[in-house]
């Protein structure tokens, strides 16, 4: 049974999340969250593409992302996987698939959910029980958006603009918006979790 076809829009938003082959930990020390970050700088400039959220953990990673093009999103996650598949063997003498299966993706179609996918992407750490605030989780974009930290390769959310007038009311009532439990997490958390 062939693979069901991708739904890949010019100019959308979408959920990506990629998952080590036996849930492996692809990231082993601090260099290759580095080395993956380089990967990704230089294939969103290649492909005109932007990341707004994202969250590295040790077997899997999740972003939210937006093509210009729709052909560009599996050319650029193609790119991102092989070229950190061949350092990944190299560095580690590793012999086997890396990755299980392709990436799977899901289409943001409301622009209100860019927030909320931004939010689930931000507190995995959080639920996994690493941590129990965000922003002490050091591979992920929850310090671009709680304290401005400086990143190349976030462009920052539609959204985030509206939250306040100035970068410390938008912080403040973003970090507010992160950190607060919600009656419908688990049912977001359910859209969300590909």
């Amino acid at each position: 049974m062939g693979r069901k076809p991708r739904i890949v829009l010019d100019g959308s938003y979408y959920h990506v999340v990629q998952r080590g082959n036996d849930r492996r930990k692809i990231f082993l020390e601090s260099h290759d969250y580095d080395y993956f970050y380089s990967l990704l700088r230089k294939y969103l400039k290649r492909y005109h593409s932007f990341l707004y959220h994202y969250c590295l953990m040790s077997n899997h990673f999740h972003m939210l992302m937006k093509v210009t093009k729709a052909e560009d999103m599996s050319k650029l996650m193609q790119g991102v996987d092989l070229s950190y598949t061949l350092y990944y063997k190299r560095k580690y003498e590793f012999i086997g698939l890396l990755w299980q299966g392709r990436y799977k993706s899901i289409v943001i179609e409301r622009d209100d959910y860019l927030m909320d996918c931004g939010r689930y992407i931000e507190r995995n750490p959080v639920r996994a029980g690493i941590v129990t605030d965000p922003t002490n989780y050091e591979f992920s974009s929850s310090k671009f958006y709680f304290s401005g930290k400086e990143s190349s390769i976030i462009t920052e959310d539609i959204l985030y603009e509206s939250l306040g007038r100035d970068k410390h009311e938008r912080q403040t009532r973003y970090r507010d918006y992160v950190l607060e439990e919600r009656a419908y997490d688990k049912i977001l958390d359910r859209y969300f979790k590909l």
